[in-house]
């Protein structure tokens, strides 16, 4: 009320207070009597025992509900395995009947076709100067005796050292004897400018009168044979030489590793250990490093798996390697392998290192040309081994059978890139998915590692090692001499390309095993030889430039 006093104000607003009972309580006089903590301790004591229960609730409904998803996540990794092996099984499946479809198809003959009706006989044709008249078929020539000559057949790959530094390269081919075998060799080194018929695109033969070519049959390989991918039968290509041992080795491999498949088929040992084995080594090769001494652990890993094909831990079939190497051997005194065969395993295994040499100088070199060094240590050190020698040679034919393959422009085989033929023979590779050729740039790294990884065998120095030098640089001289002796209007950029290779991040070498004639030899392969091609390709160009780099890194002038 508006006239009462603020007493009386206060007095009702204590008395309309929701606490006043709870602070009376307190104020009381009894408020420390025994009873009354009792009271008080009670009510604790409940509350505590109501929160501790309510807390082991709320643990036990969380324990709980893990439970229930660890449950759910284990059921789902049982299905999604059981999802994956059902998968797994209808992709074995399917293989399976794939695999009996291929079997049917293999043992389904085709009848030939009944021979052609013999021609009508014709007049006899004239002969003149000792040929047919154009137009009819030469007369049968007498089989040749070829053995009286292969004693002195020169080998194409045989070691030339320089003869004069005015002209590094000009007696490669050699004299004496080898002028005698000139008619059933091809000689990659001779300096010929190509005649009207090869510059039109014939076969170098067709200049030749018919007798001379049926002199020559037996150097020149079957209607229908193959190199590099593709057939020798057509007019338009020039004829095969059957003394291209590397691709028959090449071939060769080919059927081992069939013959190794087959062998897995039968023996459970081989089969559970030879794709491990692959892997292993692959995995291996593709973790070298570049630093000094930093490749054991892969050395010792490769070595392992070859010494374990050798000592019969993992069976295998015994094989004649004469079918992998280029040249004919006899037992050698002192030799720790002498017999007549070898495991296949070991052979396969030294053809599955090969193939990863290979693909590492494709994939990894093109781009740095100094990681091939590693990679041509690690090769040098394989085929050099004393183990891993038959008849005290060395087994380093069966990669250079897959280097023949995939860069015969090493061995001294060149074309144009215009045409498909050319770029067979250049080793210019096909698209597996379009059956097209790969880009241009691709096909130039491919080159470029190839070339770098040749060059890092073969100028390996073994003057301070026990061991022999599977690939000595002889082979680097004569293949640089199989590209600079290259007429001037049949070179094409991807020699170029591969002689740059050879040459950077190599030179220094070069000159220590040859010295004054590696100089004379390089001027010949970045000054003459870029200026006589007729073509100015990038790859011309990028041989004049490394002439520049030399002199300006190094002060080598040429």
């Amino acid at each position: 009320m508006v006239d009462s006093s603020p007493a009386s104000r206060r007095s009702q607003q204590w008395s309309s207070s929701p606490d006043r009972s709870r602070v009376s309580s307190l104020l009381t006089e009894n408020r420390n009597t025994e009873l009354n903590h009792q009271n008080a301790l009670a009510a604790a004591q409940a509350e505590h025992e109501r929160v501790r229960e309510a807390a082991i609730r709320t643990f036990r409904e969380h324990v709980l509900q893990e439970e229930q998803k660890r449950l759910l996540e284990r059921q789902q990794s049982i299905l999604l395995q059981q999802k994956r092996e059902e998968e797994r099984i209808r992709t074995e499946e399917y293989l399976r009947i794939e695999e009996e479809r291929l079997r049917a198809l293999k043992l389904t003959t085709v009848p030939k076709l009944p021979p052609e009706p013999e021609p009508k006989p014709q007049a006899t044709p004239v002969q003149v100067n000792g040929s047919a008249a154009p137009g009819e078929p030469a007369q049968p020539v007498p089989e040749r005796n070829t053995e009286a000559t292969s004693n002195t057949k020169p080998s194409p790959f045989s070691a030339q050292q320089p003869a004069s530094l005015k002209n590094p390269f000009a007696q490669v081919n050699g004299t004496g004897s080898t002028q005698t075998t000139q008619s059933t060799l091809p000689n990659p080194f001779k300096k010929t400018e190509p005649s009207p018929q090869s510059a039109a695109g014939q076969p170098a033969s067709a200049g030749k009168s018919p007798s001379t070519l049926s002199a020559l049959a037996q150097s020149y390989t079957p209607a229908g044979s193959q190199q590099n991918g593709v057939s020798a039968s057509s007019t338009t290509k020039p004829p095969v030489v059957t003394d291209d041992r590397y691709v028959e080795i090449h071939k060769n491999l080919k059927q081992l590793r069939e013959f190794l498949t087959q062998q897995a088929m039968r023996s459970p040992p081989l089969k559970r250990r030879m794709g491990d084995m692959r892997r292993e080594l692959r995995k291996n090769m593709g973790q070298l490093v570049g630093e000094r001494g930093g490749n054991k652990k892969q050395i010792a890993a490769i070595q392992a798996l070859l010494d374990e094909s050798l000592d019969g831990r993992v069976p295998s079939e015994l094989i004649d390697p004469s079918g992998f190497i280029t040249d004919k051997r006899e037992p050698v005194q002192g030799a720790l392998r002498n017999d007549p065969q070898l495991p296949s395993l070991f052979l396969y295994l030294l053809n599955q290192f090969s193939k990863a040499v290979i693909n590492q100088f494709i994939n990894e070199c093109g781009a740095q040309p100094k990681s091939a060094d590693p990679i041509g240590v690690m090769t040098a050190m394989i085929f050099s081994k004393e183990a891993y020698l038959w008849r005290g040679k060395t087994l380093i034919d069966i990669l250079m059978a897959k280097f023949r393959v995939v860069c015969p422009v090493l061995f001294g085989y060149r074309g144009s890139e215009k045409t498909d033929q050319g770029r067979v023979r250049l080793g210019w590779k096909r698209n597996k998915t379009s059956g097209g050729w790969i880009p241009e740039q691709q096909h130039t790294d491919r080159m470029k590692g190839l070339g770098a990884g040749y060059a890092a065998i073969a100028l390996r120095n073994f003057s301070s090692s026990k061991n022999t030098n599977p690939w000595p640089p002889t082979h680097y001289w004569t293949c640089m001499a199989r590209i600079v002796n290259t007429p001037g209007a049949e070179i094409s950029n991807t020699q170029c390309v591969v002689l740059r290779a050879i040459i950077e991040e190599n030179e220094d070498r070069f000159i220590q095993f040859y010295g004054s004639a590696a100089i004379a030899a390089l001027r010949k392969a970045l000054v003459e030889f870029p200026e006589r091609a007729v073509d100015r390709t990038p790859g011309v160009s990028g041989l004049a430039v490394m002439a520049q780099i030399l002199k300006r890194d190094i002060g080598l002038e040429l």
